[in-house]
């Protein structure tokens, strides 16, 4: 199991310096990889819906300042040397498909082959539309040519591809990912055309558990979803057993609600022994992965955050 942490990427806390801090302690205290959140630019009108919050709301810490994801990644990169890190997730149609190949396979490349690509097909249409990206109601069939594209380029000796939103040929693409046979594909999303994507085109399912329209938010919940992710890859003629099953956790701890509005217990909350069961639960599961939020007011406040969830939930497990 490798538990992961958020890397402030946006507000107070998002300077090179304390950036680096952050990486770098948590790789010294165990923990297995870091993500870094994606957006290119905030509109200051936003209509669209926020999928993970009960309102409906873009949080109003998410409005202000915000590093580039990719960038990010590279800069992280440079500061660890066994940290993995996960974009989470990367708004795959916000970018060029084959500039976003090169950029993550270099990236994949100069961190020794530590880079996990979480993958979504994006929600805030405003952002779509200052970027440029490809017209927001077709973002899904973006996304799944995309990664296609992307996959014959870090595989095939001679790339080509004719699609309706991407066409190359006669191009060399070199030097491949370091990760054979690429960087592992992580399908974010809790909605069944996420499921159907990434039993299609993913090497791993990456929900956030908050989302209210699909929440998944106890283990009964999770596992019914994971047991139609399963169902699908059979279907598509996949090894269940060779899909990453991963989990994103935003809040955790004595301050979540304890019971869903049916009774059932919420995963993650509660005290330090109750966490680390329920990661013991879901690794029962097959889930290989599971990322928690730390951030604080003060880079020391987070710091102290992360070596308390080591000490009294890794320890246990």
């Amino acid at each position: 199991m490798l538990l992961g942490f958020d890397t402030p990427t946006r507000g107070s806390l998002a300077t090179p310096e304390n950036i680096t801090r952050i990486v770098t302690e948590g790789e010294a205290l165990g923990f297995g990889y870091c993500t870094l959140s994606d957006h290119i630019v905030i509109p200051s009108d936003i209509s669209a819906r926020y999928p993970y919050s009960d309102t409906g709301e873009f949080p109003a810490g998410g409005r202000g300042d915000w590093y580039e994801q990719l960038t990010s990644a590279a800069f992280v990169a440079a500061k660890t040397s066994r940290l993995r890190f996960v974009t989470s997730v990367m708004v795959v149609p916000h970018r060029p498909a084959v500039l976003t190949a090169k950029i993550l396979s270099t990236i994949d490349l100069l961190s020794g082959g530590r880079l996990t690509v979480g993958c979504g097909a994006g929600w805030l249409k405003e952002e779509f539309e200052a970027v440029g990206a490809e017209a927001f109601a077709e973002r899904g069939d973006v996304t799944n040519e995309y990664l296609q594209a992307f996959k014959e380029l870090w595989t095939s000796p001679k790339p080509h591809f004719n699609g309706r939103y991407v066409q190359f040929s006669n191009v060399n693409f070199e030097p491949k990912p370091a990760q054979k046979p690429h960087p592992p594909l992580w399908i974010g999303g809790e909605s069944e055309p996420a499921l159907r994507r990434a039993a299609r085109l993913g090497d791993g399912w990456y929900p956030i558990g908050v989302n209210p329209a699909h929440p998944l938010d106890t283990f009964s919940r999770y596992k019914a979803s994971v047991d139609r992710v399963r169902q699908k890859l059979a279907e598509a003629g996949r090894d269940p057993s060779k899909f990453s099953l991963a989990y994103r956790c935003p809040r955790h701890g004595k301050g979540v609600e304890p019971r869903t509005s049916d009774g059932e217990r919420r995963l993650f909350s509660g005290e330090a022994r109750d966490i680390a069961d329920d990661i013991r639960a879901l690794a029962d599961l097959g889930v290989g992965s599971i990322d928690f939020a730390f951030g604080a007011q003060t880079v020391d406040a987070t710091l102290g955050n992360m070596k308390r969830f080591g000490d009294e939930v890794m320890a246990r497990i």
